[in-house]
């Protein structure tokens, strides 16, 4: 008598757990109903914000329901990635993550873990860092500049724009990559001081967002060495990547991409990288964003999968090579 009705019970289960997945399926193929939410974490004009705002408009054509852009600032993007990762799990709210939510939790040693708590959609676009310095470094390439920092006593200094920020990481991984001491000047508030001491000659090297210092590069106010991404940035193509300029290995570019909660529906997901990947193909959402100073990427959520893991990997070696010479 009990095994019978063990039987039924196990009968009842398994016609909820097929209904429940025959439900889900259907909410996966009616998806969107609705319209769909990227939240942000940084303010309006953001490098983030502007690539959301670009392809959520041929992503809107494609999914046919309105895709709205909230920005959620704070605490260096990670309010907003905490929010989205305590959505519901349907679609209906998205996250633009970036580079930011790789470091901050390895610095301030959080539980949250980017890998773990959201589901990667699309890496979107990658914002290219670039290797600059006053005319006065005594370099025409990367190999002088990698033999001048190897010199001793040092007698080159890096700017960056804070402490834990993607130049100063950036710049970290340089003297690990070479192993070099180049002293790390942190300018709080942003790069703009940077930049400023950086032509004043009071610092000798940066490495920094590609579209600010275009202008004086094309100036000769600043020499570039190299793009720290695996490809040539569009805003710089006669800049070689630092790869190519002799440091094989390197990569340091600031890169966006599409997330969701980490429950939502492979078939949802999915159907968000389809519209995401061919809104970065249309081609006056590339042009735009070139001259931004932003360069499209477009993936799989696999293939941005891979990436943020290895990218969370390569940062944590990082800072944990930083302490310890600290």
């Amino acid at each position: 008598m009990l095994g019978r009705y063990f039987n039924i019970a196990m009968l009842c289960a398994g016609v909820a757990f097929a209904f429940a997945g025959s439900a889900t399926t259907a909410a996966a193929q009616n998806y969107p109903t609705q319209p769909v939410r990227i939240v942000i974490g940084f303010g309006p004009g953001s490098a983030a914000d502007v690539l959301a705002r670009l392809v959520g408009k041929p992503m809107e054509a494609e999914l046919g329901q309105p895709v709205v852009i909230e920005n959620r600032p704070g605490n260096s993007s990670m309010t907003a990635a905490e929010f989205v990762a305590r959505a519901p799990a349907d679609g209906y709210t998205l996250f633009m993550g970036t580079i930011a939510n790789t470091l901050n939790p390895i610095q301030m040693h959080t539980a949250f873990g980017l890998d773990r708590e959201l589901a990667p959609v699309a890496l979107l676009g990658v914002v290219p860092n670039v290797l600059v310095a006053n005319p006065s470094v005594r370099a025409d390439d990367l190999k002088q500049l990698m033999a001048l920092a190897k010199s001793s006593p040092p007698s080159l200094t890096f700017g960056s724009s804070g402490v834990g920020t993607a130049g100063h990481m950036a710049a970290e991984l340089f003297n690990q990559t070479i192993g070099t001491n180049v002293v790390i000047v942190p300018y709080q508030g942003g790069s703009g001081q940077a930049v400023t001491d950086l032509l004043a000659g009071r610092i000798n090297l940066m490495f920094s967002v590609a579209v600010t210092v275009a202008p004086y590069i094309a100036s000769g106010q600043l020499k570039a060495f190299a793009v720290a991404q695996p490809h040539r940035a569009a805003i710089l193509p006669n800049v070689p990547t630092l790869r190519e300029a002799g440091m094989p290995g390197y990569d340091a570019g600031i890169w966006i991409g599409l997330l969701a909660p980490a429950a939502t529906p492979t078939a949802i997901v999915d159907k968000l990288a389809g519209a995401a990947d061919d809104a970065l193909k249309v081609e006056q959402v590339r042009t735009t964003l070139n001259k931004q100073g932003t360069d499209a990427v477009g993936s799989t959520p696999k293939e941005f999968d891979n990436f943020i893991k290895a990218d969370i990997k390569k940062w944590q070696r990082v800072f944990a090579a930083a302490g310890d010479k600290k």
